[in-house]
């Protein structure tokens, strides 16, 4: 039976620090910009907040973070594990807080210097001695210590089963590209490629090249949730959850779970998708734009067909029909993506979904967009969000 969550929460205030190299200040610094301004963009009082969620990988502490900003008593408190698959957990969790009377108005937060700090392409190798991760050394095969390592294997073999080719990947990340160079908030904004410049990218891990690979980047982005009755009283024309799934599929082993009957498959999105759609009522026909994660080109295809967008194989033919450009069937990744604006664990993206859904993305697609589906990473436990109008109450 779907969660009753439908329509009960929504989205009132989002904000993106600017995206750099090099931020020059704290991660709590960043995260406490960002929440500052996204209650400013949501017309809230800092003390009107009395609930926060971030990830397990957030540096930033929850307690010192309200004192910084101004937060008074929290209600509700709570962190979402498996890096980039926390995304649209935070989304989750303020629902449920929400959606059950915890909380009355939740933030959410990510803030990372990605690039000037720790650097998450280079994997495991730095962590082996200092975590959990020493788990991997009984099972992990020679030599795969980084997520473009990991994210390659499952795309050879996707590859090998279905029609996918280079074709596709140089579409979604020419797409992602085209979108950020018309974004000045990108950090590739003006700065577009073509299929020759492409190729000449060095290679990462085949078939990976340089383009296939998102960026490294500082930076934060905040969402407040609050209840939709709430919403109809603020400065921004709320954005309404229509729901909201998380996945963690039999066998899973965080990005790399490679002892699974099947490796290219990713059923922990396919598990979010159906709790999303069962609690809106809502088709993969009802979605009119998308913010599909992604840290690596191939994945969107594959996140494609766990929302019912084309069968399983087909996100090749799918994307090669222009389908994520702005007058494609389903225009994606339209802030640049985290291939080319910033990787800030997928939170900018839901600051773009958001955006998709007020009709104020610098790349507004040419059609209306009444709903919108937001993903978080894939290979480890995930979720997924599809958005709203109010109109759509």
């Amino acid at each position: 039976m779907a969660a009753n969550v439908k329509d009960k929460a929504a989205i009132v205030g989002i904000a993106n620090t600017e995206f750099s190299k090099n931020s020059g200040r704290s991660e709590l610094q960043l995260a406490a910009e960002a929440i500052a301004a996204a209650l400013e963009d949501a017309g809230l009082a800092p003390d009107e907040v009395d609930g926060m969620t971030t990830f397990t990988m957030d540096t930033s502490d929850e307690i010192e973070l309200a004192r910084a900003v101004g937060i008074g008593d929290l209600n509700f408190y709570s962190r979402v594990p498996h890096g980039g698959g926390a995304a649209t957990g935070l989304i989750h969790q303020a629902v449920m807080a929400v959606a059950t009377g915890m909380a009355q108005t939740v933030v959410c937060y990510r803030g990372l210097n990605g690039r000037s700090g720790h650097r998450f392409s280079s994997g495991v190798a730095g962590d082996i001695t200092t975590s959990d991760a020493i788990h991997w050394g009984w099972y992990m095969p020679y030599g795969l210590l980084t997520p473009a390592s990991w994210v390659a294997m499952y795309t050879q073999r996707y590859m090998h089963l279905t029609n996918c080719t280079k074709d596709s990947l140089f579409e979604v990340a020419y797409t992602t590209r085209q979108h950020a160079a018309t974004n000045p908030a990108a950090l590739f904004y003006e700065q577009p490629f073509d299929r020759d410049e492409y190729d000449a990218q060095k290679k990462i891990v085949d078939p990976f090249q340089l383009y296939d690979c998102c960026l490294e980047s500082d930076g934060a982005s905040a969402v407040i949730i609050t209840t939709t009755d709430r919403a109809r009283e603020l400065r921004q024309p709320g954005v309404v959850i229509k729901g909201v799934g998380q996945g963690a599929a039999a066998e899973m082993e965080v990005m790399t779970s490679f002892y699974r009957d099947e490796i290219a498959a990713i059923p922990s999105m396919d598990m979010a998708a159906r709790q999303a759609y069962e609690q809106s009522g809502l088709s993969p026909d009802d979605i009119d734009a998308a913010v599909i994660y992604d840290a690596f080109s191939p994945i969107v295809l594959w996140q494609l067909e766990s929302w019912g967008f084309c069968k399983y194989g087909e996100g090749h033919d799918f994307v090669l029909d222009g389908s994520l450009r702005l007058d494609g069937r389903l225009p994606t990744n339209t802030h640049g993506g985290q291939l080319s604006e910033a990787y800030i664990h997928g939170v900018n993206g839901i600051v773009e979904a958001v955006r998709l859904v007020r009709g104020t993305s610098v790349n507004q697609p040419v059609k209306a967009v009444n709903h919108a589906l937001v993903t978080a990473g894939v290979g480890v436990p995930t979720g997924g969000a599809l958005l709203g109008t109010m109109d759509t109450l």
